[in-house]
């Protein structure tokens, strides 16, 4: 029996899309016991995942090194005799801890100055395109991993697949005096990232105005930073339209949005954390790409549609439009989304 500790990423779409790393060890060692030592808040998100054992809250804050405090915590590992560590970022320091446990080998991508800390080290990371590939590839020999080719393709990759707890969903819907029926549309405005991830919130308001028009229910999701986003979005929304607008945007914990998000038909997303969580719990979901590009990161959804503008100067990947006017998030179009939509429920629909 493999036992396996995964140092695992510290942003919501990276730990939603390292579940495919998760499903291939489980694929490979049916009766391995993973465990995943991650952030406090991604405790709820690994529990909704069927092949993790356990999440370990890893008391660091994101960004502190605290070489004592790394130390003690491997130390504390020792006793689990993990016989492996996948190590998912990229820093010297979140390969401290798997050492300081003794775990025999230690696999993760050329980094930060990694050596010594890392003995399965991997140096092509860059010949696999997407980040998916990236998790996965680390599951497979390293002799074996050349290119994106030797996975055969996205497409034949395990899709993060989050569990959706039926009880739980009811009760957080009753809580937030929400109805689950097959007629919500989730937007998810917000970008952790900065503004240029950003759709305008009238562009998000026009879609919300179009959807409630049909009687449809939409649901505002994000943290509380995005709540004036919410806020704003909803009183652009005519009048007699705004009881079928709902903000949530900060009153949610990440697993009730989890779960709400679940409820959703259909999800127009920014490419932030939300999208990913979304594409993991089986929405149909419209990804707004602005100054980012999909061929990193994309929705890994079963039905999903990619919008963007195809101006000169993006993607980009700053966080902030550097020439002041965002053309590449205020010149794509509500339509463009709302065609988006529609094309997905079509989809669905036929599909029934």
């Amino acid at each position: 029996m493999e036992k396996i500790l995964i140092i695992g990423p510290s942003w919501v779409g990276d730990m939603v899309m390292s579940q495919s790393l998760y499903t291939t060890l489980k694929q490979q060692y049916p009766d391995s016991i993973i465990d995943v030592i991650a952030p406090g808040w991604c405790k709820p998100i690994l529990e909704r995942m069927p092949e993790i054992n356990q999440a370990i809250d890893m008391p660091i804050g994101h960004g502190e090194f605290n070489l004592l405090g790394r130390r003690a915590i491997g130390k504390t590992l020792q006793e689990a005799k993990y016989d492996q560590a996948f190590i998912c970022p990229n820093s010297a320091k979140s390969a401290i801890i798997p050492w300081f446990a003794k775990i025999p080998k230690r696999t993760g991508w050329k980094g930060e100055m990694r050596y010594g800390l890392l003995n399965d080290l991997r140096p092509n990371k860059k010949s696999f395109q997407y980040m998916v590939e990236r998790y996965v590839a680390l599951a497979h020999p390293k002799n074996k991993m050349v290119d994106s080719s030797s996975l055969g393709g996205l497409e034949n990759l395990p899709r993060p697949a989050l569990t959706i707890d039926k009880n739980e969903q009811q009760k957080t819907a009753e809580k937030f005096n929400l109805t689950i029926d097959s007629s919500t549309v989730g937007l998810c405005p917000g970008a952790e990232f900065g503004p240029a991830k950003k759709w305008p919130e009238e562009h998000y308001a026009e879609v919300a105005r179009a959807m409630a028009s049909t009687g449809k229910q939409v649901w505002l999701f994000g943290s509380q930073k995005d709540l004036d986003t919410c806020n704003g979005i909803k009183a652009l929304v005519p009048e007699e339209l705004q009881s079928k607008i709902h903000v949530l945007s900060g009153q949610t914990s990440l697993i009730e949005a989890v779960d709400l998000l679940g409820a959703c038909q259909t999800v127009v997303a920014n490419d932030s954390g939300l999208m990913h969580v979304a594409a993991a719990v089986g929405c149909n979901v419209v990804a707004v790409y602005g100054s980012t590009s999909p061929k990193y990161t994309p929705p890994l959804a079963e039905k999903v549609e990619i919008v963007h503008t195809d101006i000169d100067c993006r993607p980009c990947f700053k966080r902030e439009c550097e020439f002041k006017h965002l053309k590449c998030l205020t010149e794509l179009s509500p339509k463009q989304v709302l065609d988006s939509i529609q094309k997905l429920e079509a989809i669905s629909v036929s599909a029934c």
